[in-house]
């Protein structure tokens, strides 16, 4: 049966894009007159601790909802707030009587809940509006592309050069060291690749010199890695990226450094030097403290004023010196950002991530700025500071879940877990609510939205048949920004983070004779891909998706309600008063009916019409007036372009 409730989210549909501390700000609701009429609403917001409620006025109905709203003062930089409707007990079919109900961003409740859950309105600086509408493309540098000058570059001392075919090693001493000489030229050469997909946004991981091939252990700040082709590749690569309309954002390690790096070197050498103050050491000097115990990676101490000075504040610190002339990178993905500033009982981490942040903005406002959390990360993400998270809890792992495949062993976020649970859609849905409640409307459409990322096993692994596919479709068209790791679009498969940095398979995109290639399609049953091999090329499929964000504004701005989520199907519709798009995805064959409750006369009409963008087999078959049913023939997904949301006449 689809779901009817009563509805807000915080966007802009129900409340203003942007706030300041003082403003009153008027909050809609709206109630499906099936659902029931609320005889009385009211905002129930915290203010200075306290809770206060202001009552909401009915504004009118559209097209069998009631709307209302309601003033409320942002008396605080994130401004709390739920929803309280007095309601009749007929809907929980006891006695008739006033009932009353919450709404908050998790979901309609009969009983009190936490604060922790509220939507909430911040004062904060806004993120750059490009970032929200991006479609955005990680490339991990040593494995995308080989430039021609990259056969002059030395095979470094820590290194085990390989050729580009080489199998990498998932898990193994050899895994950090496997060198294949990608660099910053060879994403030059390949621009008009991701171009075709639709591109806005390229991340690279780390280009600074490092002992490893994903320089996660920087050796320097200063200097782009001459592996990569040094300072003039990137100044040549971001210049030509922009001319093509595609921005370019780095990958910087705030917690930590390398153990060969230019500072820790010194540190170690002298213990009175102002670089020891720029780390963790035992009283006597001998030890100090690391990411997770990894020696190669000691641990910044950020209450050194004077590793302030030299990362953030100085004109040419790490932070600024690439986000000013002559490299002009759009923005930072900072790193490990739930970890930064944080050992024990010392927790600096917002005074650390305002420090960035305030940098930033002073040097660009309009570059962008994320940071990695991979776990429950709304508490650190209010908008002050992180404009986004790389986060795999609200998205990523429950999606897994739900498209589990029978992989026998995939490294499942680094859990004990041989693998993810599978899981009905209700739970994923009840999942992806509980871990995005806590974020506002304004971080949670700049959040990182990945079916996998370097990080992770690839979802062509871990996913059924057509899994990836699915995964893709609600990527795209989910609050938030879609990140395609590079080789998604040729359907790469890893058991781990590591094991899913194959390298990019050109050669078979070029057409060259590869061994063992069969074709771009597909391979011969139970025989190993290797790096030059297209698994699957999705090319296409992902250039689409790119389109339809670009085409339809209601996929980058517009509230998210849910209509059905039973079992393997899910429904969702994507609103704006101007237009409206929805999303079905199946995992196996379902049926779903949609009528007059949750959708109105025209939208349903416009369902008549065919998708605007299809995965397998869904159709949309007319039943009786104002009733229609989807039909999902296995793993499919449709999304439908419809007319906008209708508003009562005094919102017109």
């Amino acid at each position: 049966m689809p779901i009817v409730l009563p509805h807000h989210d915080g966007s802009e549909l129900y409340a203003p894009d942007s706030v300041s501390l003082g403003d009153t700000v008027r909050l809609r609701i709206r109630v499906p007159q099936s659902w029931g009429a609320a005889s009385r609403v009211w905002v129930r917001s915290v203010q200075d601790g306290e809770p206060r409620y202001d009552a909401a006025i009915r504004l009118g109905a559209a097209d069998g909802w009631d709307w209302w709203e309601a003033a409320m003062l942002v008396a605080n930089p994130v401004a709390k707030y739920r929803f309280l409707l007095e309601a009749d007990e007929a809907h929980d079919g006891g006695a008739r009587g006033p009932r009353f109900w919450t709404l908050n961003a998790q979901g309609l409740f009969k009983r009190d809940v936490a604060d922790s859950a509220d939507f909430r309105l911040t004062s904060f600086a806004p993120a750059p509006d490009w970032l929200h509408k991006a479609t955005m493309y990680q490339i991990f540098p040593d494995r995308f592309a080989r430039s021609a000058q990259a056969d002059g570059h030395p095979v470094p001392d820590w290194a085990i050069g390989c050729a580009w075919e080489t199998p990498v090693v998932g898990a193994g001493p050899e895994t950090p060291v496997q060198f294949y000489g990608g660099d910053l030229p060879g994403i030059v050469d390949k621009l008009d690749h991701l171009q075709s997909l639709g591109v806005d946004v390229v991340y690279l991981t780390p280009f600074f010199p490092g002992r490893s091939n994903h320089r996660y252990d920087a050796s320097t700040f200063d200097s782009v890695d001459p592996l990569l082709g040094g300072d003039k590749a990137l100044v040549d690569l971001v210049d030509a990226a922009h001319a093509r309309g595609i921005r370019v954002m780095g990958d910087l390690t705030a917690n930590h450094s390398g153990d060969a790096h230019e500072w820790f070197v010194k540190a170690v050498a002298d213990p009175g030097s102002e670089e020891a103050g720029y780390y963790y050491f035992s009283p006597d000097h001998s030890s100090y403290e690391s990411w997770w115990g990894v020696q190669s990676l000691p641990k910044f101490n950020w209450a050194s004023d004077a590793l302030r000075r030299r990362f953030v504040l100085d004109d040419d610190s790490v932070v600024a010196r690439w986000l000013k002339p002559p490299f002009n990178l759009d923005g930072w993905r900072i790193d490990v950002g739930n970890m930064t500033g944080r050992l024990g009982a010392v927790d600096l981490n917002h005074e650390v991530a305002r420090l960035i942040a305030e940098r930033v903005r002073e040097i660009n406002p309009e570059a962008a700025l994320l940071a990695e959390s991979t776990s429950d990360a709304a508490p650190d993400f209010t908008g002050e500071h992180w404009q986004g998270a790389m986060t795999y809890s609200n998205f990523t792992r429950p999606l897994w879940s739900w498209l589990a495949g029978d992989a026998p062993e995939v490294n499942f976020f680094g859990s004990p877990q041989s693998g993810p649970n599978r899981i009905d859609a209700e739970d994923f849905l009840a999942t992806h609510q509980d871990l995005a409640s806590g974020f506002s409307w304004g971080v949670r459409k700049n959040n990182m939205n990945a079916l996998n990322t370097h990080d992770t096993a690839r979802a062509a692994t871990v996913m059924i048949d057509g899994g990836q596919e699915l995964g893709a479709v609600l990527m795209f068209t989910l609050p938030g920004v879609p990140v395609v790791f590079a080789g998604d679009e040729f359907g790469l498969e890893g058991f781990n983070g590591e094991d899913s940095r194959t390298p990019m398979p050109w050669a078979a995109v070029e057409g060259e004779s590869v061994p063992g290639q069969k074709s771009s399609a597909g391979q011969d049953p139970g025989q190993d891909p290797g790096p030059e091999r297209i698994v699957k090329d999705l090319r296409a499929n992902y250039a689409r998706l790119g389109r339809l964000r670009r085409e339809h504004q209601a996929l980058a701005k517009g509230s998210v309600r849910w209509i059905h989520a039973e079992g393997d199907a899910l429904v969702f519709i994507r609103e704006t008063p101007e237009s409206s798009v929805l999303v079905v995805a199946a995992r196996d064959s379902s049926e779903v009916i949609l009528d007059a409750s949750v959708l109105s006369a025209a939208q349903l009409e416009a369902l008549g019409e065919p998708p605007v963008h299809v995965v397998g087999q869904i159709t949309s078959t007319s039943v009786a007036s104002g009733v229609v049913v989807l039909h999902a023939a296995g793993t499919s997904a449709g999304v439908w372009a419809l007319p906008g949301t209708p508003l009562p006449s005094v919102l017109q």
